[in-house]
């Protein structure tokens, strides 16, 4: 049985037919990773908290800007200022409104190297990423483990998810057998609406609560895309795998295996991020070798370094976000000058 307070806490859920107090249990026993905690992530991880998912980890290799104010729905005014990695104040924030839940934060980028870490013993994975090669990482994994997980997107007034059951629908892979080519369009360069992300973010919440609960025979199996601002609609069929796919028809996994892994620039910075070396470090001392070298701030999870033109964002484990260029070359030096190779 579910606690009296627990009954009352999700009394409105549990009086909806397809949830009812056995789904209810069902959410409450669930274990889910929400990979991405920028404008998707952080509204699917309010969505599913305030549903009673009873355990969810939430990874994220970034910090709160003030940028992120206008979408990211976790997020506060205080957590910008103090550069708080995402992961964490989700976490604060989260536990705010519901404490009755696990929540696991996971301030790290999520690679090849560590995703069977970062992703062991949960039952679905969410993505909140913005970028396509985390996603067919994800996918690589989903699909080797027989792991359930959902594709979610927006950018500009464009809303577009997909659920991925491996051996039932159509993986990513089957969609998009190669992944975009050319300039895709970012938040930095097309903007976004909150709504376009709050409507994606909607639709894979509805789609996990159905796969957690067991309603299967009520998942959507399309790759659904919405744009609000012109309001066209369109569905493409993903209810079974594609014979050809190269991922779960022949089970090649070069994601997974870090083939070609190209380095990342994140979305709405002109920025750099450097992650090949891991190794602790104490922030502390660290702000008081650069000191004479720029200026520093640092608190328990990040040290934020500025050299003009640019800012280093430091996190414990050794990775550091370079702001100010696009050029690989150029953070690595810095990198190597400031903090050693």
């Amino acid at each position: 049985m579910i606690s009296l307070e627990l009954d009352e806490r999700y009394s409105r859920q549990v009086l909806f037919p397809g949830i009812g107090t056995e789904g209810q249990r069902k959410l409450t026993a669930s274990s889910i990773a929400i990979v991405g905690c920028g404008a998707t992530g952080s509204a699917l991880a309010s969505l599913l908290t305030r549903s009673g998912v009873g355990t969810i980890r939430i990874i994220d290799r970034d910090y709160v800007e003030s940028s992120n104010l206008q979408r990211q729905s976790l997020f506060t005014e205080a957590d910008a200022a103090e550069s708080i990695p995402k992961a964490i104040a989700a976490a604060r924030n989260i536990a705010a409104f519901n404490s009755a839940i696990v929540i696991e934060p996971r301030v790290a980028d999520l690679v090849p190297a560590n995703i069977a870490e970062l992703l062991q013993d949960v039952d679905l994975i969410l993505d909140g990423t913005d970028n396509f090669e985390t996603r067919y990482l994800l996918n690589d994994f989903a699909v080797k483990t027989s792991l359930p997980w959902i594709y979610t997107a927006a950018v500009g007034s464009y809303a577009v998810t997909l659920n991925v059951i491996p051996g039932k629908t159509a993986c990513l892979g089957c969609i998009f057998s190669n992944a975009p080519q050319g300039a895709l369009e970012t938040c930095e360069t097309a903007g976004i609406l909150n709504p376009a992300v709050n409507l994606a973010a909607s639709i894979a919440a509805i789609e996990a609560i159905k796969m957690l609960v067991g309603a299967e025979d009520r998942l959507r199996k399309t790759l659904l895309s919405f744009d609000l601002w012109t309001n066209q609609r369109s569905e493409i069929a993903a209810d079974r795998p594609l014979p050809g796919c190269r991922t779960c028809g022949a089970r090649e996994f070069p994601h997974l295996a870090g083939e070609g892994r190209p380095h990342i620039t994140l979305c709405g910075r002109n920025s750099v991020q450097i992650h090949e070396l891991h190794r602790p470090l104490d922030l502390a001392e660290m702000s008081e070798r650069l000191r004479p070298h720029g200026a520093v701030r640092h608190n328990d999870f990040v040290l934020k370094f500025w050299r003009q033109p640019y800012e280093m964002t430091l996190f414990s484990d050794g990775r550091a976000i370079i702001k100010g260029t696009t050029d690989q070359a150029v953070a690595r030096s810095l990198y190597a000058r400031y903090i050693g190779s």
